[in-house]
């Protein structure tokens, strides 16, 4: 399912502001975090989110959102991808809620506020935010603003309501993009 005209357009000023953050699709072979290569998964983002074992909610979600086909395009997209207990912390209800076919829209919205145009590697991420003098301000496929800082050694994101997540897994790549596991969900503000 394409996005919905306002989300392209978003999606243009996205890719438009991401300046040094977006990154050109990059080869098949990305160094890890051991400075070897890694050979990039041939799955896109929605088949290796199912394969995770952490991401049933956020799965579960996108189908109820329509935006399957969407992230299983050539994108690239770079997408925070909150884990199955990030999305039980929220309030009771919450999820349940978000998943009914009338709330499609504010279901949508949440989930392109977890996503960015372009293949952004942590390492691309931690030079931006050094290169903006500790925190680093992104626009979202939503249109939000996310801003990316550090916290010791790790990445932490926060968004437009203040509250702050932590990429607890970096860098794992897909045929489309890249996934950056998060420990908490992301809320317009």
């Amino acid at each position: 399912m394409a996005f919905s005209t306002s989300l392209k357009a978003s999606a243009l000023a996205s890719i438009a502001a991401m300046g040094a953050f977006a990154l050109a699709t990059g080869s098949p072979a990305l160094a890890d975090h051991h400075g070897k290569k890694a050979e990039m998964s041939q799955a896109n983002i929605v088949e290796t989110a199912m394969g995770t074992g952490m991401h049933e909610t956020l799965v579960a979600a996108v189908k109820a959102a329509g935006l399957v086909d969407t992230l299983a395009a050539p994108g690239p997209y770079t997408v925070f991808a909150p884990t199955d207990d990030a999305f039980a912390a929220l309030p009771a209800g919450t999820v349940d809620t978000l998943l009914q076919p009338e709330n499609k829209g504010q279901l949508t919205s949440i989930l392109t506020y977890h996503a960015v145009a372009g293949r952004v590697p942590a390492s691309a991420l931690a030079q931006a935010i050094t290169d903006a003098g500790g925190t680093y301000e992104f626009q979202t496929l939503a249109g939000n603003t996310l801003s990316a800082s550090f916290d010791g050694q790790s990445i932490v994101v926060t968004d437009e309501a203040g509250r702050t997540t932590n990429v607890v897994k970096a860098d794992v790549n897909t045929s489309n993009g890249v996934i950056h596991v998060t420990d908490g969900v992301f809320l317009p503000g």
